[in-house]
Parts: structure tokens; sequence; C-alpha cells
């Protein structure tokens, strides 16, 4: 048992009391009894369930998307694999990260790719995502080269592979633009459409932050974008052809 456990149970009266009364309660059933070298303080007796708003919402909005879309095959690079692993029980996909993971499930294939430097030729990839990714690149954060511009960089390169008629789900944090190094960036609604000029926008859902009510916004209206402090914005564009 850690330290800070042993603290933690005895700075809290109602946990010790819960503890014996199980363990009590236990042994009078004939059921296993608790060790105390294996005792885990931990109170989470809320009134609802917290989660993260961020990835539970942005995953579950681009589900629905190529829920609609229907594509025949998908390719995600680096988005969560709580998208990759639920998704591609109806939609097989290729899941591509800058440090592949040991990550296997029927329907999905794992590959290793630099949104710096695709290896896909252009006009290729008629489905693709790229979901919480691009605030993080040229930060260093995850092994990768320090460079400024390298957000600019990597949506360029989704800008080139992604194919004519072709979509791209797109998710970044939006509010008031700032970096906070070597975490991410935060992206005006007006800095993301500049990244992926050339592009339609259609359709766009906003996360908002906790100031602003912390939900999912089906067809937002932009100007949300700038109430936030930390949102989180749901692009789906489409390549004109």
């Amino acid at each position: 048992m850690q330290p800070k456990q042993i603290i933690r149970a005895l700075l809290s009266p109602s946990y010790l009391r819960d503890l014996f009364r199980f363990r009590r309660t236990s042994r009078e059933l004939g059921r296993t009894v608790p060790k105390f070298s294996k005792i885990r303080p931990i109170n989470e007796a809320t009134g609802t369930t917290g989660f993260d708003t961020h990835y539970v919402y942005h995953t579950g909005w681009a589900a629905r998307v190529l829920g609609r879309l229907k594509p025949s095959h998908h390719v995600d690079i680096g988005s969560s694999l709580f998208f990759v692993s639920n998704v591609s029980a109806f939609v097989p996909m290729t899941h591509y990260d800058y440090r592949p993971p040991a990550f296997a499930i029927p329907g999905a294939d794992v590959g290793a790719a630099d949104l710096l430097a695709l290896s896909f030729a252009d006009n290729s990839i008629p489905s693709l995502s790229c979901m919480h990714v691009i605030e993080h690149v040229g930060l260093g954060r995850y092994g990768d080269t320090l460079d400024p511009a390298g957000d600019a960089r990597a949506c360029a390169e989704l800008r080139r592979v992604l194919a004519p008629g072709g979509h791209l789900l797109f998710v970044t944090p939006v509010g008031r633009p700032e970096i906070h190094f070597n975490a991410h960036r935060i992206y005006s609604f007006e800095a993301v459409m500049t990244l992926f000029e050339g592009l339609e926008l259609a359709e766009f859902a906003l996360i908002t932050d906790k100031r602003d009510g912390a939900m999912l916004v089906m067809d937002a209206d932009p100007a949300r974008v700038a109430r936030q402090r930390y949102g989180c914005g749901c692009f789906l564009f489409r390549k004109p052809g």
C-alpha cells in the first residue's frame, strides 16, 4: 500500500468506518475480505457522472457523421483510439499515428504516419479524419520536431491527400487563440477556415466549455466560438470536385 493511500484513509473517518463495516459484513457472509495492504481510497459519490466533454462528444459526433456518409473505407490520422475501436465496428478503417499504438481489433489496421510528410498520393483519400491532433503538431510534446508552423504544414498535407468530393472530419480546440506550450494550441473559427482554404465547410458542431454550458451544439453558430476559452470545434470539410 502506498503512503499516500494510508494518509487518505487516515484523513477520512467515513472511509475507515466503511472499510471496517465492509470487512465485518464480508466475514459474516463468507465473502472475500479486503486486505489492509490493498486498500485504495476513492470517493466518487457525486450526483452525476463526470466525463471529458471534448473526447466523449467529438468522437460521438464523428461516429454519427460516418454512419450517415457510409464510406467503404476510412483513413484516420492520430485520432482517439476510442473513436477507432468503436467506429471500425461498422466502417473498415486504417489508423495512422506518429507513435503507432500496439492496438489490434477487427475492422481496423494500424500504421505509422508523419503529418508533415504523408506518404499518400495527391487527391487519393475519399474519407479522412484527423481529430484533436493538429493543435499538438510542432510543439514537441510527442517527440516530434519543434516547428512553429507545424500545424499549418500538417493541414496542407490533409488538404493535399483528400480526394475531390471526399470528406475530412477535423476537430481541434477553439476559442480565444492561444498557445499553451507544449500542450496545445487554441484556434479561432476563422483561423481554422484559413488553414483549410479551398475546402467547403459542410457541417460545424461546437463543444462548449464549462463557462458556456459544456454541451455539444449541432449546426452551431460560428460566432459562438469567440465566447469560448477552451471549446472544441468539429468541422466536416468537403473537397470540391
